[in-house]
């Protein structure tokens, strides 16, 4: 556990010592030690291009997430349970551009053009005080909100996997046991339980700060050490890895069985195909899912494949940091791979779903809309299959 406290974030006061002594750190010394140079951090050039790859990032997550918000909010077919839970990701994913990003990018921007130390800059004397007490500075709100919309992004997942798996395992069930009042109370629940235990550890001990990094170049919790000991309630930080990994395990295990049932209905249309008509067909799968529950089902699936292989580099940095490996540069690229992990969905959705291609074609076309959904007008003879807009001019 010490090796884990001291290296999980970098401690506050994780620096290098200038005789060249990597275990030696502010905290445990008493004097400013010189930052690690790193080749993520160091140089003009380096920095320059890390604040325009964080700029590039801020966009793309703000602009799709906004895009896919409208779209949602605009179109009457995405008011279901599913796209609730749809517009619950994009909020969470869109705090992340809105907030995170962009405070990172003015934190390296300020270190570029001043020589001075921010006052929530590892190892500065604004980040000595832990818990909810102590002088305010901006990593107590930016971190908790990355930390809570992480945690909002998976119990989010997590919800619309379930929702799936009863429209796929108990297709008859499903407009009773899943609603939109339900369906709201749950997104609600997530929302509040996600960034309760992001709070966590300033509420429950004092023995945590937050701290602008030097090597993920973000706001990260840091155990304060004391006398040179790491802090005795140090383990309520493992409550961060133990939610994720359990929702992240269920969601698989439920992907599975959703998984599962559709390869199955899959043969069994396949077989009755072979031995009879398609009412034959029909009649023998009576409680098959419908084709768009099934896409939907796999829309699902690979999104919790994203998330969770953007989520792979975290668990690997936590599982090296216990061993007592020092990554800084690893940090960096693991941390701003979850954050890129934002502005997934919008591309996702785009490939997947005709309808969401659709609303974003009318959401960016000039002129009158034709009807929503690209709904035909059903008429005899020649004008059968002619869009509203044709018969009309």
């Amino acid at each position: 556990m010490p090796t884990l406290l001291s290296n999980l974030t970098g401690g506050s006061g994780w620096l290098v010592d200038p005789t060249g002594d990597p275990n030696l750190t502010a905290v445990q010394t008493g004097v400013p030690l010189a930052p690690i140079c790193t080749l993520c951090c160091c140089g003009l050039l380096n920095r320059t291009l890390a604040v325009v790859f964080m700029v590039s990032l801020a966009l793309a997550i703000i602009l799709g997430n906004v895009v896919t918000l409208v779209v949602f909010l605009q179109t009457r077919l995405f008011r279901t349970p599913q796209g609730y839970l749809k517009m619950s990701l994009a909020l969470a994913d869109m705090m992340v551009g809105v907030l995170v990003a962009p405070f990172s990018i003015y934190t390296e921007i300020m270190l570029m053009v001043t020589s001075s130390l921010p006052a929530w800059y590892q190892g500065s004397r604004g980040v000595f005080s832990g818990g909810l007490r102590g002088p305010w500075q901006p990593c107590k709100l930016i971190g908790p909100v990355f930390a809570g919309c992480t945690f909002v992004s998976i119990s989010t997942i997590f919800l619309m996997t379930v929702e799936r798996s009863v429209a796929i395992l108990k297709p008859l069930h499903k407009d009773v046991v899943v609603t939109r009042h339900r369906t709201l109370v749950l997104i609600t629940l997530s929302w509040a339980a996600s960034f309760l235990l992001a709070m966590a550890p300033l509420i429950l001990s004092d023995a945590f700060t937050l701290e602008y990094n030097e090597c993920s170049r973000m706001c990260n919790y840091a155990p304060l050490w004391k006398n040179g000991l790491p802090p005795p309630n140090g383990n309520i930080m493992l409550l961060f890895p133990v939610f994720d990994f359990t929702l992240l395990g269920a969601t698989l295990v439920i992907n599975i069985l959703s998984f599962s049932s559709i390869r199955r209905y899959s043969r069994k249309r396949k077989l009755l195909a072979e031995g009879g008509s398609r009412g034959d067909i029909h009649n023998g799968c009576t409680h098959r899912p419908s084709f768009s529950d099934i896409k939907a089902a796999k829309t699902i699936g690979i999104l919790t494949f994203a998330f969770t292989a953007s989520f792979t580099p975290i668990a690997a940095f936590v599982l090296g940091n216990v061993v007592g490996y020092q990554w800084c540069n690893f940090s960096f690229f693991a941390f701003w791979i979850l954050t890129s992990s934002s502005c997934c969905n919008v591309i996702i959705y785009s490939v997947r779903d005709q309808r969401f291609r659709k609303g974003v074609t009318l959401l960016f076309r000039r002129g009158p809309a034709p009807p929503l959904g690209g709904e035909e007008l059903k008429l005899p003879g020649g004008f059968q299959g002619l869009p509203a807009k044709s018969i009309q001019g």
